[in-house]
């Protein structure tokens, strides 16, 4: 493993878990609002008849949200994952193969523990 926390300057690494911690913010945030949306809408409607209809379309609507909390629960995990990578002074490392990130990829993703190939293979297999 070559040292990449080098090329990485210490600038760039706050810059990181500051966007870092942004994020995870907003997305358990996100969560928390859904959840609160949810109990608001059972309170409103909780006694109401349900149509068929009604009952299909919330059916998928909840089949979708739960595919959205999988993804924000991976995400708040990798995101974890980093943070704790800065503290250990690797970040910037494949959390698989030890291969360096290339930095364009944690600009983008910065919550990237694995490699691109490394990622998408995680994500076949989910």
């Amino acid at each position: 493993m070559s040292d990449q926390t080098g090329a990485l300057s210490k600038d760039f690494l706050e810059q990181q878990r500051k966007r870092l911690d942004e994020l995870q913010g907003t997305l358990l945030g996100g969560e928390e609002n859904t959840i609160a949306n949810d109990r608001a809408s059972e309170e409103e409607h909780g006694s109401e008849a349900e149509e068929f209809e009604d009952a299909a379309q919330a059916s998928a609507q909840e089949e979708i949200d739960q595919g959205l909390r999988n993804t924000n629960d991976q995400r708040i995990s990798d995101i974890e994952r980093a943070l704790q990578k800065i503290a250990d002074g690797t970040y910037g490392f494949s959390d698989l193969s030890g291969d360096p990130i290339p930095i364009e990829r944690l600009k983008a993703v910065p919550e990237a523990i694995l490699t691109v190939a490394e990622q998408e293979k995680r994500d076949a297999g989910n």
